[in-house]
């Protein structure tokens, strides 16, 4: 049996430890007894990544030949901000294929930000981080702009990805942040890779 792995491309600092956590976590709930090989993340500056064909060419190139090291998944993992995923997501899923056409990947785009998943499980983050034990997620979490100034402003002090990212990706409740599509479908896929190398 070959062991899963999964190699991420992500563009926040935070990310490049709440990733592999929040990973862990969906691995841990669809298969407890397979350990999850996971690659340090890549980081990248998404506005170059999304604009400058050469740079975009030089990290899939690079993610892609981490993953053909163990038969692995490239995982895109981008805040979507206010591009229309259903237009982005297969964008770059088709031009990544351009450049290897070997390798699997999944483009997940967090939909307006990472933190939008967090807000869409609220109650389950009470009491973290000095957020308030009355914590509720408000009803189109979608509709918010600010998902870290959301966070930030009930908190005791500002929201910072990098100190807070991997707790509140620790914590979260799946069922709850599952109301938001954009993890939905993040959630899903990965279970289907799990399943397939299962």
């Amino acid at each position: 049996m070959m062991q899963p792995l999964i190699v991420p491309l992500v563009e926040g600092h935070g990310e490049i430890e709440a990733v592999p956590l929040l990973l862990r976590r969906f691995s841990a709930e669809k298969t407890p007894k397979i350990s999850l090989k996971i690659n340090p993340p890549l980081r990248v500056r998404a506005g170059s990544f999304l604009s400058d064909e050469n740079y975009f060419k030089k990290y899939i190139k690079l993610a892609s030949a981490k993953a053909m090291q163990g038969n692995g998944l490239v995982l895109i993992l981008l805040d979507c901000e206010d591009d229309c995923p259903a237009n982005l997501g297969p964008d770059l899923l088709r031009k990544a294929k351009e450049i290897r056409a070997d390798v699997e990947y999944l483009v997940v785009l967090a939909y307006r930000e990472y933190e939008s998943w967090f807000i869409a499980a609220a109650e389950s983050l009470r009491g973290c981080h000095g957020l308030p034990n009355s914590l509720t997620s408000p009803d189109d979490v979608e509709a918010i702009r600010g998902a870290k100034e959301w966070l930030g402003r009930r908190m005791p002090n500002k929201y910072v990805p990098q100190i807070h990212q991997a707790g509140f990706t620790n914590k979260i409740d799946f069922d709850l942040a599952s109301t938001v599509s954009s993890f939905r479908r993040f959630r899903d896929r990965i279970h289907e890779y799990l399943s397939k190398i299962h």
